[in-house]
């Protein structure tokens, strides 16, 4: 049996009015694998057990809707914990705020992209040398459409990063840290969102209509530059599949 921990990004206020974002990971994982184990813990909301980890095989970093970056103040209860994660000797992914929080964690650096947010598709995504040969990938073209909503971005990669994917908005678009005991893999984009979250989590009436549809209708798709079966499950979640095998590669 798998069992996968999930860090809840969010505060409880925001949690109080429906912006969970651990609720994208339960519902992929879920359907990925309906015999997976999962659990859910929220730093915002208190300590987190020590006992929390026991019997984890693999640990995620959600996105988050808070309005701080990683490297401020207010987010000190998230980085300690990724930082006792670190110890735990087991894989780990972060998506988006998740993937953020690695990189100042481990020395990197992360800021405002200076093109603003990116919202919608995160488009013409490139795998880099590195990224086309990492297993993170396996399966990926070497560019590809996802489902993306953020104003921060990794600006500067930590010690030992590999830089694995990146396009003309966020040149780090997906990296990996494998390195002294630290198994990170991690998108700036949401695999774990469909396009249809995308129209619920952000106001955006201008690509409200079809992002509501676009997760099965191919012209609303096609309008936002993608298809229906690219936005596939095992599509879009590509990289997650990926990392539920190589977490269970790892026993």
């Amino acid at each position: 049996m798998t069992t996968i921990l999930i860090i809840e990004s969010n505060t409880p206020d925001l949690l109080a009015i429906g912006k969970s974002a651990s609720a994208f990971f339960l519902r992929t994982f879920q359907a990925l694998d309906p015999a997976l184990t999962l659990k859910v813990v929220c730093p915002y909301a208190g300590p987190i057990s020590p006992d929390a980890y026991e019997g984890v095989d693999g640990i995620v970093y959600t996105g988050s809707a808070v309005q701080w970056g990683t490297d401020a103040p207010e987010a000190a209860p998230l980085r300690a914990e990724m930082e006792r994660t670190f110890t735990q000797n087991r894989p780990v992914w972060g998506s988006c705020n998740g993937m953020q929080l690695a990189a100042d964690v481990l020395g990197g650096g992360t800021g405002d992209s200076p093109n603003g947010v990116e919202f919608g598709l995160a488009k013409a995504i490139s795998t880099t040398d590195q990224g086309v040969q990492h297993d993170m990938m396996a399966g990926r073209t070497t560019s590809f459409e996802v489902p993306c909503i953020h104003r921060v971005e990794v600006q500067k990669l930590p010690k030992d990063a590999e830089l694995i994917a990146g396009n003309a908005h966020s040149p780090v678009q997906a990296m990996t840290v494998e390195a002294n005991g630290i198994d990170f893999w991690g998108t700036q984009y949401h695999p774990e969102m469909r396009l249809s979250d995308l129209a619920v989590v952000a106001n955006a009436p201008d690509l409200g209509a079809d992002l509501t549809i676009a997760d099965e209708n191919e012209a609303a798709a096609k309008h936002l530059g993608t298809s229906v079966a690219a936005m596939s499950l095992h599509n879009r979640a590509r990289e997650l599949v990926n990392w539920l095998d190589h977490v269970k590669a790892r026993g």
